[in-house]
């Protein structure tokens, strides 16, 4: 869990909102960090987790989880995360037999319609539990990501309704969170993935986009997370744009002026009650040992 992007998103484990829909996207650059951290994020929340991994293994997930604070294994094991890794359960879907549908049973079908057994699975994972058993505050969806449904035969369409049942269950029955990481294909044709990329724009609370550069990789600076406002009012909106720079390695000290000695051209606000955020901070990502350097601007 980063505490700086916590900051700019105006939120804590504490005081998490509910209901909500976050997009995850990534375009021309690597966009799982932020992954990490909201399963960090909600697992220090003491939120039921049901995560649908379709990228990597759960080895991964648990080495990188270690160094932002949470144990993935322990938290399996007390019921906290229920944990599909698509990895290995594509394995299982094809060498052995199933007694009932599997969450990935589209594997199988020779036209894939849809994902209600992945929806199911969904559903019990994170059904309310008896009271005498252990008690989480509300219930959470992460996938990791919904790009690769679309490679393994899926139309947008299903993998749409998919995420609408999902939100319908968590979000306003259940009051939990879905937060889901989508590739933005950019210049490549991709009409299936375009389609769902603007589906899931228009229905999500919250949109986070990690960008690379246009003109390419950079010695200093590797990217920009772009965080639209998602506003209702007449007035117009605007975005905050953290520019991703590449410093020296986290052993290596380099000397820093204070934070309260730092001339500010303006204040900045946050995007919830406009309070004043830091304009400059550090996020180490333990995955690779790179740290990085965000400065926002407003426009």
């Amino acid at each position: 869990m980063f505490p700086e992007l916590n900051n700019l998103l105006n939120t804590t484990p504490d005081r998490a909102e509910q209901g909500k829909l976050t997009l995850l996207c990534d375009a021309k650059t690597d966009g799982s960090f932020l992954v990490h951290h909201f399963l960090s994020f909600y697992l220090k929340a003491n939120c039921k987790v049901c995560f649908v991994a379709l990228i990597q293994s759960f080895s991964h997930y648990n080495i990188v989880g270690q160094k932002l604070g949470v144990n993935l294994t322990m938290a399996r094991e007390r019921g906290q995360l229920v944990f599909l890794e698509g990895l290995k359960s594509a394995v299982d879907v094809f060498f052995q037999a199933q007694e009932k549908p599997h969450p990935l049973q589209f594997l199988r079908e020779a036209s894939a319609g849809n994902l209600k057994p992945l929806f199911e699975f969904v559903r019990v994972a994170l059904k309310p539990v008896d009271s005498g058993a252990a008690g989480w505050t509300y219930p959470v969806l992460l996938v990791d990501d919904l790009s690769v449904l679309l490679s393994l035969g899926l139309g947008a369409v299903a993998v749409l309704d998919f995420i609408h049942y999902c939100r319908a269950t968590l979000c306003w029955e259940l009051k939990g969170n879905v937060v889901v990481l989508v590739h933005d294909s950019g210049d490549v044709e991709d009409e299936e993935n375009d389609i769902l990329l603007n589906g899931l724009s228009h229905q999500s609370h919250l949109i986070l986009r990690a960008e690379g550069l246009a003109t390419g990789f950079c010695r200093d600076v590797h990217g920009q997370c772009v965080v639209p406002a998602r506003c209702h009012s007449p007035t117009p909106s605007w975005s905050c744009f953290c520019h991703i720079r590449h410093l020296l390695p986290p052993w290596v000290k380099a000397p820093l002026r204070p934070p309260q000695k730092q001339m500010l051209p303006c204040f900045l606000y946050s995007l919830q009650n406009c309070e004043p955020i830091k304009p400059l901070f550090f996020i180490n990502y333990p995955a690779s040992c790179i740290s990085f350097f965000l400065s926002f601007f407003f426009f």
